[in-house]
């Protein structure tokens, strides 16, 4: 039988291989930073001490609003500089009951640091005020754990 454009198996895998390659360099991997999908850079984002951190609470995820460095981001690593203030809560959502904690290694909340009882709507308490220390590891939401960001402390 007769080919009008011959290509052997091995100059198809080569070219099937460049092409993954470069979607990889690209960044079009499906990802979102870390290779999981869950947002997170692999170097995470630097916050500006005394930042307000708002995000919009999605049951899947905490989605970034602010800062701008964080906007658009889904469960965004966060490095905080050690002894600054910072706020941190959530200003919208989808509607299901949502509580900010922020969490040690151990995954117990840290000094108190919850916003309490989830709500269905955020209002002033959904902000925590917060002061960076070593002993911060996450920001979660009680009752979704895909709702969960980690916290790195410099």
């Amino acid at each position: 039988m007769a080919q009008d454009n011959p290509v052997s198996r091995r100059t198809a895998l080569k070219l099937t291989g460049a092409a993954a390659s470069t979607a990889l360099v690209a960044g079009c991997s499906g990802g979102n930073g870390d290779g999981n999908g869950n947002g997170d850079s692999e170097d995470g984002i630097e916050i500006e001490s005394g930042a307000d951190i708002r995000f919009s609470g999605q049951t899947s995820s905490w989605d970034g609003l602010e800062p701008s460095s964080i906007e658009g981001e889904s469960n965004p690593t966060l490095i905080l500089t050690e002894g600054e203030d910072y706020t941190i809560g959530w200003t919208e959502g989808d509607g299901s009951g949502h509580n900010m904690q922020i969490r040690d290694d151990s995954g117990e909340v840290l000094d108190d640091l919850t916003t309490g009882e989830p709500v269905e709507e955020p209002d002033e308490s959904q902000i925590l005020e917060i002061t960076a220390n070593s002993d911060m590891a996450t920001y979660r939401c009680e009752p979704h754990t895909g709702m969960e960001g980690d916290i790195q402390v410099e």
